[in-house]
């Protein structure tokens, strides 16, 4: 049994705390959160100790350190885990700086470090990208990923969240690299803020296009909403030299009614927590694989680093109206 410290008692603590508690490999030995009773609440549903951090670095009993606490902290929790022989667990974004996160990559790359981009353990997204490149289909010329939110998040979210290119899309940079499977070189980013006036007060954006396109010349588009008005839309088209190959949105259920008056189905699964249940179980089983030695992380920290890159070279485009560089990352 691995024993692993959750830092982060919030809505993705949460997730994680229960997929820890339910894996046989591992246990949940304490919870930190700066409010302490969120974090004592936690611990005690999953049998886990409210702690700090000192203490928990300083535990040797204690295997990995999962962080998902705000996105300000990660970086500098996931040195100081690191520095304390911890195996890591950081969750996107591992940073808002890219000089700070490009300057830590020499350290963290070859670490002990797992990223939690959780998408690309996702069922449909893994079949998806199994059968690129697979015989009938051919090589990957272009993507289309479509990711909308069912409704925005509160203002004072969005203050604080890094802006949609850092919080929401990075998701969707992630997922791009992941099945292009080379890196971008440009990225031309138009936004606009036309689901809450109170998001562009703030210096930020609830619409996006973005296209990506690769040094071979494979092209990308991104289309973000912090709004469907229909549920969680999450969806990505692949379009290969020998056809195309789809990974489409979940319904609550697979009953339909057709009667004279049309088709009725049931509605799209509400948002991330509901629709990526799986993929956040599959990515503890895997982290607690890589914990055994029985596999390599499949996100590493220059992958978060790359993701981070491809963010602040959309919120590059965005201000200069032109097509962005994106940095090597090594």
């Amino acid at each position: 049994m691995f024993k692993i410290a959750l830092f982060g008692a919030g809505r993705i603590g949460k997730i994680h705390a229960a997929n820890i508690s339910a894996h046989p490999g591992l246990t949940l030995s304490h919870v930190v959160d700066v409010d302490a009773g969120a974090a004592a609440a936690l611990a005690d549903a999953h049998g886990a100790a409210a702690s700090d951090v000192e203490s928990v670095l300083g535990d040797a009993s204690v295997d990995a350190i999962l962080v998902a606490t705000s996105t300000d902290t990660h970086l500098d929790l996931t040195v100081r885990a690191h520095d304390a022989g911890k195996y890591v667990f950081c969750e996107k974004p591992v940073d808002l700086d890219l000089k700070r996160a490009l300057a830590a990559a020499a350290k963290l790359d070859a670490a002990r470090i797992f990223v939690g981009f959780n998408r690309r353990f996702d069922p449909n997204f893994a079949a998806l990208k199994a059968k690129i490149g697979s015989a009938g289909l051919g090589a990957l010329e272009t993507l289309q990923i479509t990711s909308n939110d069912p409704a925005p998040p509160p203002v004072s979210y969005v203050r604080t969240s890094g802006g949609l290119f850092a919080d929401m899309t990075i998701h969707d940079f992630d997922m791009a690299r992941f099945l292009l499977g080379e890196e971008v070189s440009e990225v031309f980013a138009w936004g606009s803020s036309l689901v809450d006036p109170a998001i562009g007060e703030a210096g930020d954006i609830d619409t996006a296009r973005i296209l990506l396109k690769t040094a071979t010349g494979k092209l990308c588009v991104i289309a973000n909403s912090r709004r469907s008005g229909f549920g969680y839309d999450q969806r990505i088209e692949a379009f290969c030299a020998g056809g195309m190959v789809t990974a489409g949105n979940m319904s609550e259920t697979t009953v339909q009614v057709w009667s004279e008056s049309g088709p009725q189905g049931a509605m799209f699964q509400n948002f991330f927590l509901e629709r990526y249940a799986a993929a956040f179980r599959h990515e503890i089983a895997h982290f607690a694989d890589v914990l055994a030695g029985r596999a390599q992380p499949l996100v590493t920290f220059r992958d978060g680093v790359a993701a981070l890159a491809l963010a602040t070279a959309a919120r590059a485009s965005l201000l200069s109206g032109q097509a962005e560089d994106v940095p090597p990352v090594g």
